[in-house]
């Protein structure tokens, strides 16, 4: 195997951070089972914090980040895979402290890798990515609990013109959900409508500490990507017996609860991970997107670029100024 191609984050003796394309010695790649040649990726906010550095992301320079692959497998030590069988790859460390999918190749444990279900080609699965995963989580957590007809449920999805959020809000349409989409950016607004949003409405009176214990009922549960007191607004306006899947923490990492919410309504808040999860369960998500969970717009649900253009990206991204899913073609 030659050098590879890939996006690669140094650290200067300031601190600061540069990122840019470059030509990497194979010697570059880690152990481990499979080697990968991608062909797709995707930009999450994980991936625009690794590129300043942000703690918790990475501690390796230089470093590749890329949390989400889709490829073909070269070759594969436990025998597992064959060569040419195309895989996806997210989660776990990928890309974090170790080198990611924004690269022409990558090498990884067997435990982070599941077969793309034949209904996908590798780009429609990188659209879908850790953001597709996550929202796939969100509803499959809600229906755990769901007690209504999908059809007289109100969905309400928060920071719905971001990555999770939209694509949770065109999931959800298609599952028959009510969905209310909640956006800060007004030019979106009628782009949710088309991704089968029956209501639109701004973040703005959301995003800060409300003193009331209670606010007026408004949607049965919610997909929360914001975090923050966001997270507990809306809480407070979730119908009785209903509950909240919290993703996110676009507007921030804390905030100021009481009980009242849980004990007068039964309102019931569920915290979703899809990074750690176990293979056989992402296995099972990824046929859900591939098949019920996938909308008819996919394709129209994202912006694809280049390895060269990602840096800008990125920063937009840290800047608020991008909007639903980023496909990074790759090889």
């Amino acid at each position: 195997m030659q050098d590879y191609r890939a996006l690669r984050i140094h650290r200067g003796d300031d601190n600061d951070f540069s990122v840019a394309v470059e030509s990497v010695p194979a010697s570059t790649l880690p152990d481990g089972d499979i080697l990968v040649r991608v062909h797709y990726s995707d930009l999450n906010y994980k991936d625009a914090l690794g590129a300043i550095g942000k703690p918790g992301v990475s501690r390796n320079f230089p470093h590749t980040p890329g949390i989400d692959a889709a490829g073909e497998v070269v070759s594969d030590s436990t025998n597992q895979y064959r060569p040419g069988d195309r895989v996806l790859i997210s989660g776990y460390d990928f890309g974090m402290n170790t080198p990611g999918g924004l690269a022409q190749y990558c090498r990884v444990p067997l435990q982070w890798v599941c077969p793309c279900p034949p209904q996908l080609d590798l780009p429609e699965a990188m659209i879908f990515g850790t953001a597709g995963l996550t929202a796939a989580m969100c509803l499959d957590k809600l229906a755990r609990l769901q007690h209504k007809a999908i059809s007289d449920t109100r969905l309400l999805v928060s920071g719905a013109s971001g990555g999770v959020g939209s694509l949770a809000t065109a999931m959800a349409a298609k599952l028959g959900f009510q969905v209310i989409a909640m956006s800060g950016k007004t030019q979106a607004h009628d782009s949710l409508r088309a991704l089968g949003a029956t209501e639109v409405i701004s973040s703005a009176e959301w995003l800060e500490a409300n003193k009331k214990a209670l606010l007026k009922p408004q949607w049965d549960c919610a997909i929360d990507t914001l975090g923050g007191d966001a997270l507990f607004n809306i809480i407070k306006a979730t119908e009785r017996e209903g509950a909240v899947a919290a993703c996110g923490l676009a507007s921030g990492a804390d905030f100021a609860a009481t009980v009242y919410p849980f004990i007068l309504r039964g309102v019931a808040l569920l915290g979703v991970d899809s990074a750690e999860q176990a293979n056989d369960y992402k296995r099972k998500l990824w046929l859900h997107l591939a098949t019920d969970l996938k909308p008819a717009s996919l394709r129209s649900m994202c912006e694809e670029i280049t390895l060269e253009q990602v840096p800008d990206v990125l920063a937009s991204m840290r800047a608020g100024r991008s909007r639903g899913r980023y496909l990074v073609r790759v090889d």
